[in-house]
Formats: C-alpha cells, sequence, structure tokens
C-alpha cells in the first residue's frame, strides 16, 4: 500500500472533486464505543443525487437536483438534504465505497457482514448455518461478558421475509448471537412488541417446553433450554420493556424525528443506545418490491424527491439528538445502501444498479466530523482516490469496538475464522 504525503493527498482529492479532512491524519485516539447504529436504505439511493453531487458532469450523469452548501465549507450535498447539510461538521462521507455483487441480495448480504457471499451474485440466496455472521451477530458473540443483555436489535421489520438470507443471521456464530427482530412499525399509534405480551405464566410454560424437548429432540435440548432462558430472561426484565416504549417519548422530540416510520424507527434505535444496546440496525425502504424503497430504475427523481425529506428529517434528527444527550462519543453511526445508482441516467428516467462506487455517511464514535474520505471520478462511476470497500467498513466497525478485526474467533464447531479482511479507516 502506498502512502501519500498530506499535500499530495489533498491535491489528489481536489482533482477528484473532493473535500479531505488533513486534520483527521492528527485526530487523537478516542474511547472505544458502547453502541452502533447501522442505517441501511434498501434498495439503493443514488450517491449522485444525494451525498456525492456532481454540477459540473454532463447532463445524462448529474441529474435534475440542485447541490446545496453544507455547514462545512467546499463540501456540497443534493438540496432535498437542508438539515443533514446543517449538521455536516459532524459527519464523515465516504465517497469511494464499492463492492462487484449487482443484486440487492448479494450486495446486502456483503454489506452486512463484509464479506463477499460464498455463493456470489445470486438475487436469491438460500441461508447456510455455516455462512458470515451479520456484523451485529459478531459484535454480540466478541463483546462477550460486556454485552447488553439485548446485545443486538432490528428494526423495524425482516428486511426480506421470502427466504432467510445471509447477511441477516449468525451464521455460523450460532442461534444465541441472532437479533431481537422488531416486525411492527413505532409510527403506529398502537405500536408494541406482542413478545411482551402475557409474561406473567412464561416460567410455566417454558417448563412445559423444556420437557417437551427432552421427550422429542433430547440431543438438542441442552442448547435449546439455553436460547429460551436467555429469551425468558429479556421478556421478563422490565428495563428491556421500558426500552421499546417509545410512546414515553415528549411529541416534541416525536415530531423533530418525523412521523414516518423511518423518523420513528430512529428514535427507537435513540432509545435502545441510551439503555445500553450494542448493535441496532435500523431498515429504510420496504422489501419485495413495494414502492417505498429506493430501487429506482424509472422516474428517480420523482421517487427520491419523495424518500430523501423524511431521512433528511429523521437522519439529522438523530444526530443532534445523540449529541445533546451526550451519546455521540460513544454510539457509532453508520448510513449506507447495498449499492448506488448508475452515472448514467437510462431510457425510464431512472438509474440501475451500481456497486462500482457509492457513498457511506459516518459519524459520532470518534468519527472525526466534516470530512471527507475518498473520491470518485467526475461522474460518480468510480472510485479516484482511497477505494473503501465492505470488509473496511465493518472493520471500521470492529474496531471502534475495541476488537483487532484481525483476531480470529471460534465459531460453533470449533473453527477459526477472522472477524474481517479489510483495515479500519483510522484517518477518519
Amino acid at each position: 500500500m502506498v502512502t501519500l504525503l498530506p499535500t499530495r493527498r489533498a491535491a489528489l482529492a481536489a482533482a477528484a472533486g473532493a473535500v479531505f479532512a488533513d486534520r483527521a491524519l492528527s485526530a487523537p485516539k478516542s474511547k472505544t464505543i458502547r453502541s452502533c447504529i447501522l442505517i441501511f436504505y434498501y434498495g439503493g439511493p443514488s450517491h449522485i443525487d444525494t451525498f456525492d453531487p456532481k454540477p459540473n458532469a454532463p447532463a445524462e450523469a448529474r441529474g435534475e437536483y440542485r447541490a446545496i452548501a453544507t455547514a462545512v465549507p467546499g463540501i456540497r450535498v443534493c438540496e432535498h438534504l437542508p438539515r443533514t447539510a446543517r449538521v455536516m461538521d459532524r459527519l464523515a462521507l465516504v465517497r469511494s465505497l464499492h463492492h462487484p455483487m449487482r443484486n440487492h441480495n448479494s450486495a446486502a448480504a456483503e454489506v452486512f457482514t463484509g464479506r463477499t457471499p460464498a455463493g456470489g451474485d445470486q438475487e436469491l440466496l438460500v441461508d447456510d448455518p455455516r455462512s458470515v455472521p451479520n456484523i451485529g451477530s459478531a459484535v454480540s458473540y466478541a463483546l462477550g461478558s460486556r454485552a447488553h443483555v439485548l446485545p443486538y436489535v432490528a428494526l423495524p421489520y425482516t428486511l426480506y421475509n421470502v427466504v432467510q438470507l445471509p447477511g441477516q443471521t449468525p451464521g455460523l456464530l450460532g442461534g444465541g448471537f441472532d437479533r431481537f427482530q422488531v416486525e411492527r412499525d413505532p409510527s403506529e399509534p398502537d405500536f408494541r412488541l406482542t413478545a411482551f405480551d402475557g409474561t406473567g405464566d412464561l416460567n410455566q410454560r417454558a417448563s412445559l417446553l423444556r420437557e417437551l424437548d427432552r421427550t422429542r429432540l433430547p440431543d438438542r435440548a441442552a442448547k435449546s433450554e439455553a436460547y429460551r432462558d436467555r429469551a425468558l430472561q429479556l421478556l421478563a426484565e422490565p428495563s428491556v420493556r421500558k426500552l421499546f416504549d417509545i410512546g414515553a417519548e415528549p411529541e416534541l422530540v416525536r415530531e423533530r424525528y418525523g412521523k414516518s416510520r423511518f423518523g420513528q424507527s430512529l428514535l427507537l434505535a435513540r432509545r435502545l443506545v441510551e439503555g445500553g444496546v450494542n448493535f441496532v440496525s435500523v431498515y429504510d425502504g420496504q422489501r419485495n418490491g413495494q414502492e417505498d424503497n429506493w430501487d429506482s430504475h424509472t422516474k428517480l427523481f420523482p421517487r427520491h424527491k419523495q424518500l430523501i425529506p423524511p431521512s433528511d428529517v429523521g437522519f439529522s434528527a438523530l444526530i443532534e439528538d445523540l449529541e445533546n444527550r451526550g451519546l455521540l462519543e460513544s454510539t457509532l453511526v453508520v448510513a449506507l445502501a447495498e449499492f448506488g445508482r448508475t452515472p448514467k441516467i437510462n431510457g425510464g428516467a431512472g438509474r440501475d444498479h451500481w456497486p462500482d462506487c457509492y457513498t457511506a455517511v459516518l459519524a459520532g464514535g470518534g468519527v472525526t466530523g466534516g470530512a471527507v474520505h475518498g473520491a470518485s471520478d467526475k461522474i460518480g462511476a468510480y472510485p479516484a482516490l482511497d477505494p473503501v470497500s465492505p470488509a473496511d467498513i465493518a472493520a471500521t466497525i470492529y474496531s471502534r469496538f475495541g476488537f483487532d478485526p484481525a483476531t480470529e474467533v471460534i465459531d460453533q464447531t470449533g473453527r477459526p475464522f477472522r472477524l474481517t479482511e479489510g483495515d479500519p479507516l483510522r484517518r477518519l
């Protein structure tokens, strides 16, 4: 790997139309984080029409939106991100993220694990208990005794409900490190988790299930018992139930996040990390082809014009709220999608899948705000400076939790595997 001097790096960044924060090179090392919120924009927003505008590109690439100034001189974003623009001094943009997966499922699996799926670039992948674990599951495992009683939560739904895909599961780590899945919309007036209903007779029901397991599945009874006991501990713990009581939030706070599903999901994520939960995944954009995801092959500009504002409101509220509560330094926020969109607008006035270069946003957790890492070329097609892979994002998350990304851990079959092959983005 070639190391460039700061002046040379700045020159290359400027040539690529990027802003490079040299102060990040000497930023003091912060303490390890307690929590991470991973925001996933399912379907793939256009990076060119959000965080990496190309106002000087040819018309077939630059799109319809204007680029606006932000709180950081030289960094510009899409005109529909005014609130996010105001908190840019607390954000870092990674404008050179790339990987080879062009289908939604395989690309999502690569992002969620930091590894290229063993099945390759397929649209439908079947989960394998030997697959690489989700980053949240790996964090839960690696924290060991430091983990919260509820270490990993995903919301507001299961991303894919057709098949159980690699990337959302603990894979080879086993079910004991699976996510606690929220499957209701937190913006609903009657939002509650049915898992917490009728917990008074849990012990009686658990005893019956244990006896059934011993009769029917004697070889799996001990493992099933361990998982069940952990679930019962969660359901019976008042402090855990309280974390999900989003109705306890003041109305002004709820309005600041926006009454959308995404906004209220981010508010719930803040409640969770404030209560000590270590890893929260928030999915924006419904799954399985419904119209409110970001997969804009046609009519991208009116569609993104509907999708971007709720994201702008909710995301900026999360950053400000975490900061106001003293949680931003101990919470790493990572916002990204499975890929970006093609630099050339297609015949349907949309953009197609494009994993060759797109943008991720980082904040908190010791990240240097007001920085740009890497750069895309003049039309946003390929990295022009400091390419970054999902493995590098995973390594950054692990390192901020205090884990060496090169550490080998032992799976449930006794085999060693490395957390990730990536390198942390240390300049941020």
